[in-house]
């Protein structure tokens, strides 16, 4: 099951150095080294979120119409 997976991972960009030489190092890898992986996915993401958790809010804001005037 592991090498029908590892090997249609690779078949899946037979051009792209990283889709050929992940499933090699997947193998090999601690599971110290998975849950780094993992936990870096996780802080990409959130990443991601923050960003567009930032352009929602500044899409969203409320515009000021008119212009601002000082009375004496």
């Amino acid at each position: 099951m592991e090498e029908e997976k590892t090997a249609s991972a690779g078949a899946a960009h037979p051009g792209c150095l990283f889709c050929s030489i992940l499933p090699m190092i997947e193998q090999r890898m601690s599971e110290a080294g998975h849950g780094h992986f993992r936990n870096a996915r996780v802080e990409f993401l959130k990443g991601i979120r923050s960003v567009i958790d930032d352009r929602i809010a500044y899409l969203s804001r409320e515009e000021r119409k008119g212009t601002h005037v000082v009375v004496e």
